[in-house]
Parts: C-alpha cells; structure tokens; sequence
C-alpha cells in the first residue's frame, strides 16, 4: 500500500479544531437536548488529526472511489463527528445546525445515506470493524490507494465480533486497514474495567496479528506519529492504535466520569464548559 502524503500541519491548528469539536458538541447537544460529551471529548484529537492532516477526502466529491474511509464503531460520538465533515465543506453549518430535529439528516448516529462524508451507518456496537475489513478487501481488489480506518471505544471491545473481525483482518493481511481504540475507560454502564475488565489490550491485538502501538490520545504528537506510522509505513498486516484517552476532556468536572457519557447541561455549567474549552483546561 502506498503512501498518501500528509498535510504536514501544525499542531496549534489541530489543536484549534480539538477544540471545535468540543465547543460544536456542546452546541450541538444544546439543541438536541441530550448528548455524548464524554465520548466526544476523548477522541477530539484523533479525529482532528485525522481529517486536518492525513485522511485524503473530497468535500466537493463525497463519493470518490479513492477517497479514504473513516469509520465509527462508537457511533454515539457522531456529534463530534459533524463538526469536521460542516468546517471541511460536506454541508453547511446551517444545515448542521438542524442536528436531531424533523427531517434533519442528522441524527444521534450517522447515516451514510443522508450525511454526505460518512461511510458508516453505525447503530449498535462491535459490528464496525467487520465492515470495514470488508471495505478494505473491496479496495485491495480494486488495486486503489484507499485506507480505511476504523474508530472504535474500549468497552466495544467487549463485543466478540470485534475479535472476529480482529483476525480476518490479520488473515487477509490488510495492510490498508487501521484500527483505532479510544481507551477513555467510561462507558454508558460505568468504569469499564468493571464492567467487563479488557485489558492487556496490547497483548490481545498483537496475539490476533496486528501491529500494536500505544500512545496518549491528547498528546498530538504521538497522535501524528502513529498516524503516520500506520497510515503511511504499513507492514503486510493491519495496524492498530491505542489510545489513552481521558472521556470529557477539556471539561473539568466532566473528566473522567461516566455519568457524563451522556447528559444535558444547564445554561451556567454550558457557559463553564465552553469557556474552559477555549482556554483549553484538561
């Protein structure tokens, strides 16, 4: 698989587009009336390097056969996913800004036959890496350049189609395909760790038979390192990412909890939430 050339930005602008991804999820959610802040929040970073520095995509061309895939296991974070594909040129802010009312093509999880730039029509979790396997066989065979990559939350690996997808991916030796993990350690249900306890999930990656790195997700230097190792020096196998992460990110009195996987704020804990996101505390 050959290598895409990267945008070689600089990080205080992907750190400028975390940020927007976090202040348009709370504005977002201020609409809808309910929202996943804390899912949103941890993987502002990657998404921002993603899109903002390796990802080859065409807003005035969302069907492009050669357009790289970004595919969201945790489809719940759609809202921090909007933002991107809006401040790219995929649609309008206007048209954003219908987010979860009647007859918006926006909804809670994506729908790649209404939002222009998804790939993905996400609903329940543990499902996305097996399509995206299949995308990335469907690509190989058409001799495209294309990657795909494929974000998925640490407790979606508690979902036995992950792994299956994990070792078809290794099988078929996809070397167009990445993997990353969101390791915010939340869930709608609690502390992962508790609920069902996945790790060491470097070990279990890497005894699927994939290459396996371990980075801090906010840390936008290693985010862009092992993006680019993995996007642009593939092996002959897939590769995936794991990222710390922490779940609200930003926010201080939503870091770390579960309780604000999901959740409304009032008008003054908004107010403190959006000026905390700008002047980047966390």
């Amino acid at each position: 698989m050959p290598a895409r050339p990267r945008r070689n930005v600089d990080n205080a602008l992907l750190a400028d587009k975390a940020k927007m991804i976090r202040r348009e999820t709370v504005k977002l959610t201020d609409i809808c009336g309910s929202g996943h802040y804390g899912s949103a929040f941890s993987m502002a970073e990657l998404v921002a390097a993603l899109y903002y520095e390796f990802l080859h995509v065409d807003p005035r061309n969302p069907d492009w056969p050669d357009r790289d895939r970004f595919t969201m296991g945790k489809g719940h974070a759609a809202i921090g996913h909007y933002p991107v594909l809006a401040d790219l040129g995929f649609f309008s802010w206007d048209e954003l800004y219908t987010y979860t009312r009647l007859g918006s093509p926006f909804g809670d999880h994506p729908d790649m036959r209404k939002v222009k730039g998804a790939d993905f029509s996400s609903g329940s979790i543990g499902h996305n890496l097996s399509v995206s396997v299949g995308m990335a066989l469907g690509l190989r065979l058409r001799g495209s350049p294309a990657r795909v990559v494929c974000l998925m939350g640490d407790g979606e690996q508690a979902e036995g189609q992950v792994w299956e997808a994990a070792m078809s991916g290794a099988h078929y030796r996809l070397a167009n395909l990445v993997g990353i993990v969101d390791i915010n350690k939340v869930g709608s249900d609690g502390v992962v760790a508790e609920t069902m306890d996945n790790e060491p999930l470097d070990a279990k990656w890497a005894a699927f038979g994939w290459r396996v790195r371990r980075i801090d997700g906010h840390d936008l230097d290693q985010v862009c390192e092992a993006l680019d190792w993995a996007l642009n020096r593939p092996e002959d196998r897939p590769s995936v990412i794991l990222a710390d992460t922490v779940a609200g990110k930003g926010v201080s009195f939503m870091e770390g909890t579960w309780q604000w996987h999901l959740g409304f704020l009032g008008p003054a804990d908004r107010d403190r939430a959006l000026a905390e996101i700008e002047k980047g505390i966390g």
